[in-house]
């Protein structure tokens, strides 16, 4: 039976107007099961129907688990979610920490001597951030692929290890050549990054995600000041034989990175149920009551996280009808655009600060008010979005932010003072980031595992070709105010906004056609539905779109 065009059931108009029939066919069982379930309303499934229809398969690491009627308290419930806060989504921040602090001292290096000592012009470092994106953007779906096949819990730790060794080899750049060559090597390492994308939605529901990936993208930010200080203390260090100071930075971050790798190979858990051994203990994290609690809720929130067990790789059959999954390109075509309005400003900060007259050692210090105003920002915009459910309309309004900033930076005197250029560039750099909403509208809107593991990686490719091109709008014969580089940012911020409420629209659209047709339908046609149609996607009639 096709997945992507499920079969309709013909309604009478006496079966439509019929209310016993709508529950004739429930045993006291699904009734209960349906009291329990904790659907929010948004980008999952409408449960109604008996609970065989929602299932997991036979080979889903917890199926052993999986009970319809088991029931928890709420005190129980919000224990266990504590314990995951800090065993899981600390662990993931520690991890991200690395990544970034591998992947954002390239711009404290070019703060420092880095262009000079390896004799290259800004062009140059363009390229080699272009590079840098191109082999990351290669390698992200293959290497999605195989961490749904391995398990993140030995992809991630190896991806790690491997990419500390090639950041701390950087020490000993001599030419413009071996810069390319490992920005190449860290790209296609870098090829997925430890999100809580892979695994982490098996421990969450999909209301609490948000808040789980604004954590981490906090982290993000956080690691720039934490990078700051480590480098202002590293790049005073003088070397006898007069190389820049800009290698102890590459070879000690590159170090950290190694080691929480290294950690990271005893730590990880395969899955809620799967967490004894390592670091976690001969015992594991949670006993057979709390992995019940963890199973049922997060079947229960969206059943479609069943469908799959943790190591069960994408077939291409499977690969190729979620790269057809047409319901997804909104938000891959919104993750193509919307960063690039403060990219150029975020790649640019240390640089267009430097040629503005501040020093050098008060250039890296200078970026950290950024990264503050970003962690509050962030926070607030994804608290924001969940409290109201309008996130592509809040994703409009950051793009105003950007164009705001970006129409003053614009008509800004070139001999101006050199702190008001700052504290522009400060509320650029440090914009409201919707990016922990459009990752979490990701997993929501997926409606499959399999769906879930190629969206996150053609989404994070989308972005990386929007980092691209906003690597390259800022060029040297524009250099030091980029008046025509802000002028393409404005025009791309006026079409990003575009694009957020034509995604809005597209999806309230879509759950008012669904939900109708799904209402019209008797109990006993949704069941001869889901029967004919019992592969979990977002082309069925029950699924709801967030948006």
């Amino acid at each position: 039976m096709a997945i992507e065009d499920p079969k309709i059931v013909e309604i009478s108009a006496t079966q439509k107007d019929s209310p016993e029939a709508s529950d004739s066919s429930l045993d006291e069982s699904d009734r209960e099961w349906q009291q329990q379930y904790s659907h929010s309303g948004e980008g999952t499934f409408e449960v109604k129907e008996g609970h065989q229809f929602y299932r997991p398969i036979d080979s889903y690491e917890g199926i052993h688990r999986w009970d319809p009627n088991f029931e928890w308290t709420k005190e129980e419930e919000q224990k266990i979610v504590r314990k995951i806060d800090i065993r899981v989504l600390t662990f993931a921040c520690v991890t991200f920490f690395a990544l970034q602090l591998d992947r954002g001292n390239i711009s404290q290096a070019l703060a420092s001597t880095l262009l000079e000592d390896l004799k290259m012009t800004s062009n140059d470092y363009n390229l080699g951030q272009t590079i840098f994106l191109v082999c990351f953007l290669l390698a992200e779906m293959p290497s999605q692929l195989i961490s749904k096949r391995l398990g993140p819990d030995r992809w991630i730790p190896t991806q790690m290890v491997l990419w500390s060794i090639v950041a701390s080899c950087q020490a000993f750049l001599k030419n413009k050549h071996a810069y390319f060559a490992t920005r190449a090597l860290l790209g296609l390492l870098e090829g997925v990054s430890p999100t809580p994308f892979s695994s982490y939605p098996s421990f969450y529901k999909s209301n609490e995600l948000p808040k789980r990936l604004t954590c981490f993208w906090v982290t993000y930010t956080f690691t720039g000041i934490i990078g700051a200080f480590l480098a202002f203390g590293l790049l005073h260090i003088k070397s006898s034989d007069g190389l820049g100071p800009w290698r102890y930075v590459f070879a000690y971050e590159g170090l950290i990175t190694g080691v929480i790798g290294i950690i990271a190979a005893f730590w990880m858990p395969a899955s809620p149920v799967q967490t004894k051994g390592g670091l976690r203990g001969k015992n594991g994290w949670f006993n057979e009551h709390e992995e019940k609690i963890i199973v049922n809720r997060v079947l229960r929130d969206d059943p479609s996280k069943g469908s799959m067990h943790n190591r069960q790789a994408v077939t291409p059959k499977l690969l190729w009808q979620s790269l057809q999954d047409y319901h997804m390109w909104p938000i891959y075509g919104i993750g193509l655009i919307w960063q690039i309005p403060f990219t150029p400003a975020t790649n640019y900060l240390t640089l267009q600060l430097k040629e503005v007259g501040f020093a050098t050692f008060h250039v890296n210090l200078l970026t950290i008010p950024a990264a503050i105003v970003s962690i509050i920002t962030i926070t607030g915009t994804t608290w924001l979005a969940e409290r109201t459910n309008q996130r592509f309309f809040l994703g409009a309004a950051v793009e105003v932010w950007s164009l705001i900033l970006l129409i003053v930076l614009e008509v800004l005197p070139e001999k101006s003072m050199p702190w008001p250029r700052w504290a522009i560039l400060t509320l650029l750099v440090g914009n409201p980031s919707i990016h922990p909403v459009l990752v979490a509208l990701t997993s929501r809107n997926a409606g499959s595992v399999r769906t879930r593991t190629v969206a996150s990686a053609l989404y994070n490719m989308s972005v990386q070709l929007g980092a691209i091109s906003g690597a390259n709008v800022y060029q040297a014969s524009d250099a030091p105010y980029y008046k025509h580089g802000n002028k393409v940012l404005i025009a791309l911020a006026v079409v990003s906004f575009f694009l957020f409420i034509s995604a809005k629209f597209y999806y309230d659209w879509l759950n008012r056609r669904n939900a109708a047709k799904w209402e019209a339908m008797t109990s006993e046609q949704r069941e001869q539905y889901l029967s004919e149609n019992p592969i979990l996607t977002n082309k069925r009639l029950d699924f709801r779109f967030s948006r």
